[in-house]
């Protein structure tokens, strides 16, 4: 069993309900927080969180997809610790501090990237890199090359530049005048293909549509967006390192840059440090994010080639990078985020892969489900969709599960984990039965527990 969290204090009880009336809560309708208050939660440890009634929950989806190493990870807070007693924050407008450029050299190191451009979210990190690409052209005298293409349903953020590349509706439309829409292409569909045949043709069919696109437009096109590997806000669509692979020389092919988002399936999701590793690929701009300080503070960072930072070395002000943020390589996340690194070494990337392979034995009862289908997995991310999922499916599972000790949140019809690293069997096997109990309720409307408490 995991140490014991601190007790909960009983004046926190109330905290869902005052965060109704004063809190914007991202991604839920103010109807559903009016029906069933947001759970407070008072502390961490691991795995596990503590709400304020004194109820364990496992969070199985990494706060996000933030968390690496468990919450109250020692060594990050240590390093945010002793960064506090230097500086917390300077401005790097013409001033520097030893852990941005730490960052900035080991990242080099780890990806073949360096010219680091911080943020402090993935949104953010992927405007920057949209911004670079059109920048780029313009300085090399091809202006017209100012236009995105993105893979059907992506999601890359919903700042306005982002959402001009993200292809999800319920994000897009109600922003539909103010944006700048990107041209998309088909994403290789594979769910439901189990002959070798039909998933090549699958992949066969959306490189020849990219290429179709970018015989027509390339003289207008700066760039293309990716999420490698995983288009997870897609509801979860894999594709493989091959289809990777030929984007890559697609793009390479018509001088269109690469941009990799990896803000969710970067820093060892997949089962490598990037998930790009895994095609052999490199590409123009790198994006990392979400867990790259273990899931303490906000920072983003976007990485690019030589032959990219070499376009704005000139003494004309127009022809240099001057996108800011007042936080840009904020002290303190830089910290984490080369604690973060420490811990994410070869050695646990090795053992990530093997705990993997244990925990999707595990879950066998939920690949066997008559109600889940196309059962997936890659690194540390599992997916299953769910077969004839009523409409409010998201919300009722997500309370049903919460009601059970797990923090799940399906994305439509399709049900998830990314649990972090530090995850182990015993709680697995808690997750497990949460999930397996929470289907029950949800799809056969048989809540038990103290579902009924959760929901009220």
């Amino acid at each position: 069993m995991p140490s014991p969290l601190p007790a909960a204090d009983a004046a926190d009880a109330d905290l869902g309900r005052r965060s109704v009336r004063s809190v914007w809560h991202p991604c839920t309708p103010l109807e559903q927080l009016r029906a069933a208050a947001p759970r407070a939660i008072v502390s961490g440890q691991g795995v596990w969180l503590l709400d304020a009634q004194g109820r364990r929950i496992l969070d199985a989806i990494s706060s996000w997809w933030v968390n690496l190493f468990g919450h109250a990870q020692p060594d990050i807070g240590a390093a945010i610790t002793a960064q506090m007693q230097r500086v917390e924050h300077v401005m790097l407008a013409g001033l520097t501090h030893e852990p941005v450029v730490r960052l900035s050299e080991r990242l080099a190191e780890r990806t073949g990237l360096g010219h680091a451009q911080y943020a402090s979210d993935g949104a953010c990190a992927n405007e920057i890199a949209l911004k670079l690409s059109a920048h780029y052209w313009r300085n090399l005298g091809k202006a017209r090359k100012s236009r995105f293409i993105a893979l059907g349903s992506s999601y890359h953020g919903e700042t306005l530049g982002a959402l001009g590349v993200t292809d999800v509706p319920l994000f897009r439309t109600s922003y539909a005048p103010l944006l700048r829409p990107a041209a998309t292409v088909p994403t290789p569909e594979l769910r439901g293909l189990a002959d070798d045949a039909a998933r090549q043709a699958a992949i066969d069919h959306a490189c020849a549509a990219l290429d179709d696109y970018l015989r027509r437009e390339a003289a207008r096109t700066a760039a293309l967006i990716v999420e490698p590997l995983v288009q997870c806000a897609a509801g979860f669509v894999f594709h493989p390192p091959q289809y990777l692979a030929r984007v890559r020389e697609l793009c390479t092919r018509h001088d269109v840059h690469l941009v990799a988002d990896e803000i969710a399936v970067g820093m060892g999701r997949t089962g490598t440090f990037g998930a790009c590793e895994q095609a052999g690929v490199t590409p123009d701009f790198l994006c990392l994010g979400k867990g790259l300080t273990g899931g303490f503070l906000p920072l983003s960072v976007v990485l690019c080639t030589d032959r990219v930072q070499q376009a704005f070395e000139h003494a004309d002000p127009a022809r240099s990078f001057l996108h800011s943020h007042s936080y840009t390589g904020n002290a303190l996340a830089c910290a984490a985020a080369l604690a973060t690194l420490d811990l994410l070494d070869e050695p646990r990337l090795a053992a990530n892969r093997a705990l993997a392979q244990r925990l999707d034995r595990l879950f066998e009862p939920l690949h066997r489900h008559p109600r889940l289908g196309h059962a997936r997995r890659l690194g540390m991310i599992w997916a299953w969709d769910v077969i004839d999922a009523p409409a409010d499916f998201p919300r009722r599972f997500g309370l049903e599960a919460l009601a059970r000790g797990a923090l799940l949140r399906p994305i439509g019809s399709t049900l998830y984990f990314m649990p972090p690293y530090v995850i182990d069997e015993p709680a697995a096997e808690h997750l497990l039965q949460a999930t397996l109990q929470a289907l029950q309720a949800t799809l056969h409307g048989r809540p038990g527990g103290y579902a009924d408490a959760a929901l009220a």
